[in-house]
């Protein structure tokens, strides 16, 4: 094949609007896959289900994957990235769940060359661990976040002092309690190796990528 017809990849920089400290993402992504593909890519990164709508807004026009036979705007799946002849550090906007509103800047940094071997798209570098669904939003997130260390210390003083008393029945509120607030402490953690195995599952065609490992989020 010509060099110059090889296919080349994009170094995307993505991050979620109104989170600090800045909760973000870089991957590298073949310039020659589609939107949808990105929309699938991003999914991974943020270790969301895609149980919910989102659409891409590129220079004032819309992007999606069509659900249920219904698409406002563009259909995402033929829309290639090298189309849209992305300009070095562009930025687009990507929304998913249209309730709590997630926002996330997408930048393309520069186009790179194909390297031998390695699997696009692959995650090189993120920080934080990604908002679980549903959880309320952007300022949501961040109080339960925060919160969750203190809270978690607070109840399992609380189950200490009912076993010391001998207070079976004191301990069912605790308990309870400590098994909502035990997934937010894992809000923190970015978990790349395991974003990276879903992402590379996702590019071999591997279904497995859509399925949970274990308990919790996709990617824990």
């Amino acid at each position: 094949m010509d060099a110059a017809a090889a296919p080349d990849a994009y170094l995307v920089y993505a991050w979620i609007r109104d989170i600090h400290p800045l909760l973000w993402r870089r991957v590298l992504v073949r310039a020659d896959s589609t939107l949808a593909d990105l929309h699938w890519t991003l999914q991974i990164l943020f270790c969301w289900t895609d149980f919910h709508l989102h659409r891409f807004r590129i220079r004032k026009t819309d992007y999606a994957i069509p659900r249920h036979g219904l698409l406002e705007g563009h259909d995402a799946r033929r829309v290639r990235l090298t189309d849209l002849a992305f300009r070095p550090n562009e930025r687009f906007l990507y929304e998913y769940d249209f309730g709590d509103l997630w926002q996330l800047e997408v930048r393309i940094e520069r186009r790179v060359s194909i390297a031998p071997r390695r699997t696009y798209p692959m995650c090189i570098g993120g920080r934080w661990g990604g908002p679980p669904e549903d959880c309320g939003g952007p300022e949501a997130f961040l109080e339960q976040r925060d919160a969750a260390p203190w809270r978690v210390h607070e109840l399992l003083g609380a189950i200490a002092d009912a076993v010391t008393a001998n207070d079976t029945e004191a301990l069912d509120g605790p308990l309870e309690e400590l098994a909502t607030w035990r997934k937010w402490l894992t809000a923190y953690r970015f978990n790349r190796r395991a974003v990276n195995r879903r992402l590379r599952q996702y590019a071999q065609g591997d279904d497995n990528w859509r399925r949970a490992e274990g308990e919790g989020k996709p990617c824990d």
